[in-house]
């Protein structure tokens, strides 16, 4: 039995983002069914389950990142900070930028480090090259690189090692200066060392940012996690602390996963 003062109490915290009774369509094919759940503020949330199952189509509902897929359809609420960004007017650009996302691919645009941080700021209307260099200076601290790279600021990104090119799709992220970041597998493509260095980056990260990713390793949940959702065939099984979703779940279905009985 788990000790409860070992386990993170979800009423303890601010939910930043809550999906009320959300289904989602490819065409007519439905992904996920009936997903409610609160995800809390200045927490790590991971989204596991088998391939399939349902995750990173719920984890681009969150930034409406799947409106660009051709019959693609939601139903249901998605809030950020309140605000259900399915309503219409929604400023997409605009969630977007409180949204950030990050790819399971890293894939830097083929111009500058400098170039590739501060493209965000520049769309959305920062000229001034001072404040530029100071968000690219800010943006690649956050994300571990800036001693790496701060003397070879004009190289082309394109010739940075991959863990060096996903922790610079992070600055990118960061330099619009989101409150949520959302990472796709981010670490799935990196060797060992590279992985190593983005889960100590998201546990730094945590103290600033509102952070869901979706992992295929269930350990690097355990690792870089408070909370987590288990999800099965596009619906969402168990949701809670990661300590008691590892040690003690609730539903059979979950400990069958986390112990390696199907998946």
């Amino acid at each position: 039995m788990v000790d409860k003062k070992q386990a993170l109490l979800l009423e303890d915290f601010d939910i930043e983002i809550v999906s009320r009774d959300l289904n989602f369509y490819y065409g007519d094919n439905q992904a996920l069914f009936g997903i409610s759940v609160g995800m809390p503020a200045k927490q790590v949330t991971a989204l596991i389950g088998p391939s399939g199952c349902g995750k990173s189509t719920f984890l681009r509902t969150l930034n409406r990142m799947n409106d660009i897929i051709p019959g693609a359809r939601v139903e249901g609420q998605v809030l950020i900070s309140g605000k259900d960004i399915y309503q219409h007017g929604t400023d997409v650009v605009k969630l977007r930028r409180k949204v950030g996302m990050v790819f399971q691919k890293s894939n830097p645009f083929p111009k500058s480090i400098f170039e590739n941080v501060a493209y965000g700021p520049r769309i959305h209307g920062t000229r001034d090259r001072q404040q530029l260099a100071a968000i690219v200076e800010k943006s690649l601290v956050r994300a571990g690189l800036w001693e790496e790279v701060k003397d070879r600021l004009n190289d082309n990104a394109l010739g940075l090692s991959g863990g060096q090119q996903q922790r610079l799709c992070i600055a990118r992220a960061l330099a619009v200066d989101p409150q949520i970041l959302l990472m796709d597998e981010p670490a799935s493509a990196l060797d060992p060392k590279s992985t190593a260095r983005v889960e100590d980056l998201i546990g730094e990260l945590r103290e600033l940012y509102t952070i869901v990713i979706v992992t295929h390793n269930m350990q690097q949940a355990a690792r870089v996690s408070d909370f987590t959702a288990f999800f099965y065939e596009g619906a969402l099984v168990e949701f809670n602390a990661t300590k008691l979703i590892f040690t003690n779940p609730k539903e059979k279905q979950t400990e069958d996963y986390i112990t390696g009985r199907f998946g």
